[in-house]
C-alpha cells in the first residue's frame, strides 16, 4: 500500500499542500466518535502505535466481527478548505482478513465508508450530519469535490470489520510559481474536478513583451502546468539570457533591432551606441546610413561632388550634365538630387522653384548623371543647387518665351445668340501678357474654318452665334515673346428659343421686383464712378480697369487655387476624363475582395502597383456588366469631379481603368469606412477634442471644395470616409451634378418629387433646387449632430414630410447627449432658415480651431430638461412610457448588452430606475464612461418625465 502511494506523487512540478496529517499529532487526536467511547464496545478507540520507521503515532482501531449490524462511527476534527476545490485524501490502513478469524459470522467485512460533509463552521456530529457522498473504497487515495464552504470533515464508517485506521493525511493540489515561455506564471490551485483546466494569466518577465495572442498555461486537476499558449519575447535591444527567464538589456556596443529571442549584434563598422539596450547603432560623425538601408549594414561616407558640371539653356529650358563623382563614399548606389531655386534679385533673396517646375526623369533619386528641366520662368536667374553644402551650385539665367498654356475656362452665362466666357491666366505668363486669342467654330465644322477675335482681359463675349448650336472654343495669351499655345478643345452650347423663353418667364416676377432697388443702385453707381473718375483727372487710361477685371474674372481666390469645372459641360464626357483621371493598366490592379455595393456595381478592396511606386491598398468601384453608354458616362463623371480635387480631407482619386473590363475607378483605401456607421459601431469611446477634430477634418475638406465653386448637394455622415488614423474625407460626388426622379430611396425622395437627401438638405434646396455651399453649411450643420449623436438618425422616425413641416414652423434638432453648448450654438448657426446668415466654411474651421485651442469651451453642456416642459423634438432620449419593460426601455437608448446587469441587481421597475444614481450604474457593471453617461442622463430624463406627469395628475 505505501509503495503504491509514492508512486501517486505529483510530476511536473505538482505541489501538494497538506490540510491535515494525523501522523505529526504529539497527542491525542480527539477525534469523535459514535457510538461514545464507554457506552459500547463496538467504538472505534484511539491507541499508540508505531509507523514503518518505529516513530510513535496515533491510531484508531475497530475489531467486532462477532456482533451483527456494526455502525461504528470516527469523525475527524473540522478542516478548513483554504481556497481549495477538490480534496485528496491518503489513507494507511490495515484490514484483517474474515477468513483468518475462526467462526467468524458471514456479516464480517473487509471494508469500510468513507463520508465528507461541508461546512461554514465547526459544528456538532450526529449520524444525520453526515450526509454527503458515500465512496466505496478499494485504494489508498480518493478525492472529493467541488467543495466550496470554508470546510469539511471526514468521517469513516465500519459496519462489522476487524481494522486499524494508521493515517490519514488531507490536502489539495497546486500549480508551482514558474517563469516559462517567457513569462511568470503565480502559484495556481487545481480545479474542482480532476478532469478540471484552470487558466492562468501570464505577465512577461521584464523588458518582454507578447506575442500575438495573450501568453496563458492551464493547471490540471494533478497540479500539473500543461497547453502553454502563446509566449513573450525580449523587446528589441534585450537578449534572452539565464535559459530564457531573463531578459538582459544589449551591452554597450551591441544591438537589437527587433523582438524576438536572437542574441544582441556588434555595431557595425563606423558606427556606435550610446547605452545600453540599444535598438540600433548610430553611425560616427562623417558617416551615414540610408532609410533604406538595414541596420546591420556598415554607415558610409559622403561622396565626392560630381565632376565637370556643364548646362545648356533653351529658352525656358536648361539641361545639366556632370562627371560621377571620384570617391563614392563606399557605397554603390549613389544618386543625385537637385534643388531649383529662383533669384529674382531683389531683397527677398531666392526662393524654391514652385511645384510647375518639371524635371526629367525627376528631381529627386537621380541614378544618371544627367537631368532635363523645363517650364521655368522667362528672364530669371536660377541656382541648382545639390543636397550637400559641398557641392558647388550651378547658376543660369532662362530666355525669352512665350506663355504657358491656358489651363481653365468656363462658361459665365448664355443667351440664345451669345456665350460669355471667363478663364484663369496662365501658370506660367513668362512676362506680361497683353492680350489674348479666343478662336471658335461650330462643332460640325471643319477647325479651318474658326473664327479669331482679341481680348484685353480674360473675359469675352462671343456674339451672333446660332441659337441652340455646339460650339468648339480655344485660347491663348500673347506676350512680347508672342504666342503661347492653345488651350484644350471645350464645348460649349447656345440657348434655345425655348429655354430662352422659359427662363424669361422664371426670372419675370424677380425682374419686376427688384427693378426699382436696381434704379436706384444703377444711379449711384454711375455718381460714384464720375466722382472718382474726376478725381483721378482721366490721366491712367483704362490700364488700371483691365487689371482689376482681370485679377476679377480669374477667380475671387488664393492665386494659383483652380476653380471646379463641370465634366458635363464637355460634349464629349470622354474628354473630361481624360484631362482630370489618370489612365491606370488593368495589370497594376489587383481586386482582393467585395466589400459592399455601389449605385453601378460592387466596390471591392485590393491592391495597387504602378511602375516605379510601392504597392497601395486601395478602394476599387467596379461598373457592372450589361451596363449602358449613359451608365457608363455617369460611372465615371465621378471620377472626373474627383480627380480635380488634392486634399487631405478629401477623398484621392489615384486613376480610372477606362480600356479594359470592367471599367473602374480607383481611389485610395479608408480602413474604418463610412463614418455614420463608424460612430455607431464605437458609440461613446471617443473624447469630445477627438468628435471636434474630426468635425474640424470635414469642414476643412469643404472648405477646400466650396473655394473650388463646388457644391456637394449630399453632404451626410454616410458619405464622410474614415481612415485608420480617424482622418475624416469627403467623399461620395454622385449627387453634384443631377437631382433625378428616383424614390427608389427614401433617403432621397421627397413629397416634391426629385432626388433629395430631405434630412440633410436646406430649406431653399427642398423648396427651389437651390443648391450653394451655403446650403452645404446646412448639411454641415446636420452632420455636426450626427458625429455629437454617434451615429444618431437625424429626426428619428419622422417622416420626411414631417420633417419638412418642422423646419418650416423654426424647430431644429435639440443638442445630443452630453454635447458642449458652444458646438450645439454653431450646429443653429448652420441652420439659419436665411442662407445669408449662415457662417461660410472659413468660420467654422476658425470656429472649431479655437475650441481644440482652448478646450475648456466645451466643458458647458446644454442641461437636461428638469421639469414640466419636454422639448418637442428631443427624441434623442425616449419617452420611459412608450415601453411596457425595462429591457425594450434599454434596447431603445441601444444599452441592449446590459440587460442582465439590471435583471441581476434588481432594477427591473422604472420606479427603481429613475432612482439609479452613478454609485448604482458603476455596481452592476458598466464600465465604459460613454455608456455610464447615456443611462445616466437617460435616467434623469426618465425622472423628469415621472415628475411631469404626477404634476399633470395633480
Amino acid at each position: 500500500v505505501y509503495g503504491a502511494w509514492l508512486f501517486w506523487l505529483p510530476r511536473k512540478l505538482a505541489v501538494n499542500e497538506t490540510l491535515m496529517d494525523s501522523t505529526t499529532a504529539t497527542a491525542e487526536l480527539g477525534w469523535t466518535v459514535y457510538p461514545v467511547s464507554g457506552s459500547s464496545d463496538n467504538s472505534w478507540e484511539e491507541v499508540s502505535g508505531y509507523d514503518e520507521n518505529m516513530n510513535t503515532i496515533r491510531t484508531y482501531q475497530v475489531c467486532n466481527v462477532f456482533d451483527s449490524n456494526q455502525n461504528n462511527w470516527v469523525r475527524t476534527k473540522y478542516i478548513r478548505r483554504r481556497g481549495a476545490q477538490r480534496i485528496h485524501v491518503e489513507m494507511k490502513f490495515s484490514v484483517r482478513d474474515c477468513s483468518s478469524i475462526p467462526n467468524v459470522p458471514g456479516s464480517c467485512k473487509e471494508t469500510f465508508n468513507l463520508y465528507y460533509y461541508e461546512s461554514d463552521s465547526d459544528t456538532s456530529f450526529s449520524q444525520v450530519d453526515l450526509g454527503g457522498r458515500v465512496m466505496k473504497i478499494n485504494t489508498e487515495v480518493r478525492s472529493f469535490g467541488p467543495v466550496s464552504k470554508n470546510g469539511f470533515y471526514l468521517a469513516f464508517q465500519d459496519y462489522g470489520g476487524c481494522m486499524s485506521l494508521i493515517a490519514v493525511r488531507v490536502f489539495y493540489r497546486k500549480c508551482p510559481r514558474i517563469i516559462t515561455n517567457g513569462a511568470l506564471f503565480q502559484e495556481t490551485l487545481s480545479g474542482a474536478e480532476s478532469t478540471s483546466l484552470v487558466a492562468a494569466r501570464g505577465v512577461c518577465i521584464p523588458n518582454a513583451e507578447e506575442v500575438d495572442v495573450p501568453i496563458k498555461l492551464y493547471c490540471n486537476g494533478d497540479g500539473e502546468w500543461m497547453v502553454p499558449i502563446g509566449r513573450c519575447m525580449c523587446k528589441a535591444g534585450n537578449e534572452a539570457v539565464e535559459n530564457g527567464t531573463v531578459c538582459r538589456a544589449c551591452p554597450s556596443g551591441s544591438f537589437k533591432p527587433t523582438q524576438g529571442d536572437e542574441a544582441c549584434m556588434h555595431c557595425p563598422i563606423n558606427s556606435r551606441t550610446t547605452s545600453e539596450g540599444a535598438i540600433n547603432c548610430v553611425c560616427r560623425n562623417g558617416y551615414y546610413r540610408t532609410d533604406s538601408d538595414p541596420l546591420q549594414m556598415p554607415c558610409t561616407t559622403v561622396p565626392s561632388a560630381p565632376q565637370t558640371v556643364i548646362s545648356s539653356v533653351n529658352e525656358t529650358s536648361v539641361m545639366l550634365e556632370w562627371m560621377p563623382p571620384r570617391d563614392s563614399g563606399g557605397r554603390e548606389d549613389v544618386v543625385f538630387n537637385i534643388i531649383c531655386k529662383s533669384c529674382g534679385g531683389g531683397r527677398g533673396g531666392c526662393t524654391r522653384c514652385g511645384d510647375n517646375v518639371q524635371f526629367v526623369p525627376r528631381q529627386l533619386g537621380l541614378t544618371e548623371a544627367r537631368v532635363y528641366i523645363s517650364d521655368l520662368l522667362a528672364h530669371t536667374q536660377y541656382t541648382f543647387e545639390p543636397i550637400l553644402p559641398q557641392y558647388a551650385s550651378v547658376n543660369i539665367t532662362t530666355n525669352q518665351a512665350a506663355p504657358s498654356t491656358v489651363s481653365i475656362m468656363h462658361q459665365v452665362s448664355r443667351t440664345v445668340d451669345s456665350i460669355t466666357l471667363s478663364w484663369s491666366q496662365p501658370d506660367q505668363p513668362n512676362g506680361v501678357i497683353l492680350d489674348y486669342e479666343l478662336q471658335y467654330y461650330e462643332k460640325d465644322q471643319s477647325e479651318y474654318n474658326a473664327t479669331a477675335i482679341r481680348s484685353p482681359t480674360n473675359t469675352v463675349v462671343i456674339r451672333g452665334l446660332r441659337p441652340g448650336s455646339i460650339y468648339v472654343f480655344q485660347v491663348r495669351a500673347r506676350t512680347v515673346a508672342g504666342f503661347g499655345r492653345y488651350s484644350g478643345k471645350l464645348y460649349f452650347q447656345t440657348m434655345t428659343e425655348e429655354e430662352y423663353n422659359s427662363s424669361i418667364q422664371e426670372k419675370l416676377p424677380l425682374i419686376i421686383g427688384s427693378a426699382a432697388a436696381g434704379l436706384v443702385f444703377l444711379i449711384a453707381l454711375v455718381v460714384i464712378i464720375i466722382v472718382c473718375n474726376r478725381r483721378r483727372g482721366f490721366d491712367r487710361g483704362d490700364s488700371e480697369y483691365t487689371d482689376k477685371l482681370q485679377h476679377y474674372t480669374s477667380g475671387h481666390m488664393t492665386p494659383g487655387m483652380k476653380i471646379y469645372i463641370d465634366p458635363f459641360t464637355y460634349e464629349d464626357p470622354n474628354e473630361a476624363v481624360r484631362e482630370f483621371a489618370k489612365e491606370i493598366d488593368i495589370s497594376c490592379v489587383k481586386i482582393e475582395q467585395v466589400i459592399g455595393a455601389g449605385e453601378f456595381g460592387e466596390v471591392c478592396s485590393g491592391n495597387l502597383k504602378l511602375p516605379g511606386k510601392r504597392e497601395m491598398f486601395v478602394a476599387i468601384k467596379t461598373l457592372k456588366t450589361g451596363y449602358t453608354e449613359k451608365q457608363r458616362r455617369d460611372f465615371l463623371s465621378e471620377a472626373s469631379i474627383m480627380g480635380q480635387f488634392d486634399h487631405p480631407n478629401v477623398i484621392r482619386l489615384e486613376g480610372v481603368v477606362t480600356k479594359s473590363s470592367p471599367v473602374m475607378i480607383v481611389t485610395e483605401f479608408m480602413e474604418n469606412g463610412s463614418l455614420d456607421s463608424f460612430l455607431r459601431q464605437n458609440d461613446g469611446q471617443f473624447t469630445v477634442i477627438q468628435l471636434v477634430g474630426m468635425l474640424r477634418g470635414i469642414a476643412s475638406g469643404m472648405k477646400y471644395l466650396a473655394d473650388m465653386n463646388y457644391v456637394h448637394r449630399d453632404l451626410a455622415a454616410r458619405n464622410i470616409l474614415v481612415n485608420s488614423n480617424l482622418v475624416c474625407k469627403v467623399s461620395d460626388f454622385g449627387l453634384s451634378r443631377f437631382l433625378e426622379d428616383d424614390t427608389s430611396d427614401p433617403t432621397y425622395t421627397s413629397a416634391l418629387g426629385g432626388k433629395i437627401p430631405i434630412r440633410w438638405t436646406a430649406p431653399e434646396a427642398i423648396q427651389y433646387r437651390k443648391f450653394t455651399s451655403a446650403s452645404d453649411v446646412w448639411s454641415y450643420g446636420i452632420v455636426m449632430w450626427e458625429v455629437m449623436s454617434y451615429g444618431e438618425r437625424p429626426y428619428w422616425d419622422m417622416t420626411n414630410q414631417d420633417v419638412i413641416n418642422a423646419i418650416e414652423q423654426d424647430y431644429r434638432l435639440p443638442p445630443p447627449m452630453d454635447c458642449p453648448s458652444a458646438l450645439h450654438q454653431l450646429m443653429l448657426d448652420c441652420w439659419q432658415k436665411d442662407r445669408n446668415n449662415r457662417p461660410k466654411y472659413s468660420q467654422i474651421v476658425n470656429n472649431l480651431d479655437k475650441m481644440i485651442r482652448n478646450p475648456n469651451t466645451l466643458k458647458a453642456v446644454t442641461p437636461l430638461s428638469s421639469g414640466v416642459h419636454l422639448p418637442l423634438l428631443d427624441r434623442s432620449i425616449p419617452d420611459f412610457s412608450s415601453f411596457s419593460t425595462v429591457d425594450e426601455w434599454l434596447d431603445a437608448i441601444k444599452m441592449g448588452q446590459y440587460k442582465d446587469n439590471f435583471a441581476n441587481a434588481d432594477f427591473s421597475t422604472f420606479d427603481v430606475v429613475s432612482q439609479m444614481t452613478m454609485d448604482d450604474i458603476l455596481r452592476i457593471g458598466v464600465t465604459l464612461a460613454g455608456h455610464q453617461k447615456k443611462i445616466l442622463n437617460s435616467v434623469q430624463m426618465m425622472r423628469a418625465q415621472m415628475n411631469q406627469i404626477q404634476s399633470v395628475e395633480v
